[in-house]
């Protein structure tokens, strides 16, 4: 299949890739190879990982290097489709049905529709990118509804008739995996499953990400967040809680604290429950100890 107008100039998996970095965002191999194949073959995107391992920033990447605006759907449980397609401003066509009087006036015009997000994507597919955002965290209704957007990208709006995009728009979702997802739905996407990264590409991504952070202290955290995650904890820092940890503590090194002092007073920026901290707390020196020093 030739590769759609969308992403000409990206050749293949390694280009993406390099132009992912180029948007501040480090992608390994897989992910470059199915978000290339996702685009170039038209297909909606389902990105898969714990809570913090940059599923978001990936696609936020994405749109990045191709130039478009983000359109973003978070879900939650009870989201309908009124959240998700579009709704009337009924306030206003009250008002216009008033001040018309007796004269005839057409409620259902563009000024009074409020178009939400997946709206938003069918009606500008070639400038923009449609994250659903955590659909794990949404009903089965609600993903059931979703399956018939994916399978011909319209809708059907009563007063108005079908919206169809004149083009495939492109569609990232992503998933904790709190819940499993439909098997229809997986079938629709290219699939990718994002790990938290491996220590030396993770270190690579605090260097990107915090300029003032020396290796040394990038690479010493990354050491103290890989044992706690393998901690029972009930929130594992993410990937953006290993950067901003490198930060701080960095901020309070150059103040004058000490670097075990510095990671230890810092913690509250890597793990953010009383009940993890309170967990953590008689084993932290452990933890930080040896690669902070």
């Amino acid at each position: 299949m030739a590769v759609r107008p969308s992403i000409v100039g990206i050749d293949g998996p390694g280009a993406l890739e390099n132009a992912l970095q180029s948007a501040q965002y480090i992608a390994d191999e897989g992910l470059a190879t199915s978000a290339y194949l996702a685009l170039a073959l038209g297909k909606p995107l389902l990105l898969e990982g714990a809570p913090g391992v940059g599923k978001t920033e990936a696609a936020k990447a994405i749109t990045a290097v191709l130039g478009r605006q983000l359109i973003r759907l978070q879900c939650y449980e009870g989201i309908d489709s009124a959240a998700a397609l579009y709704e009337w401003n009924y306030p206003r066509q009250m008002l216009a049905i008033r001040q018309a009087g007796d004269d005839y006036v057409n409620i259902y015009r563009d000024d009074f529709l409020i178009a939400r997000p997946m709206l938003q994507a069918l009606q500008a597919p070639e400038s923009s990118v449609l994250l659903i955002d955590e659909i794990d965290r949404a009903d089965h209704e609600f993903e059931a509804f979703l399956l018939e957007f994916l399978s011909d990208f319209q809708i059907s709006i009563p007063e108005r008739g079908t919206v169809r995009a004149h083009e495939r728009p492109v569609v990232i979702l992503t998933s904790n995996r709190t819940r499993e997802l439909h098997e229809a739905l997986r079938r629709r996407c290219v699939y990718h499953w994002i790990d938290y990264p491996d220590a030396r590409r993770e270190a690579e991504i605090v260097m990107m990400r915090a300029s003032s952070v020396a290796r040394s202290t990038a690479e010493a955290v990354v050491a103290a967040v890989g044992r706690l995650r393998q901690e029972p904890l009930s929130k594992r820092p993410g990937v953006a809680e290993t950067v901003e940890w490198a930060e701080a503590a960095t901020l309070l090194n150059q103040q004058g604290a000490s670097w075990p002092e510095a990671f230890r007073r810092a913690i509250g920026v890597a793990l953010k429950d009383q009940d993890d901290l309170n967990y953590i707390a008689d084993r932290l020196d452990a933890v930080i100890s040896g690669e902070a020093a």
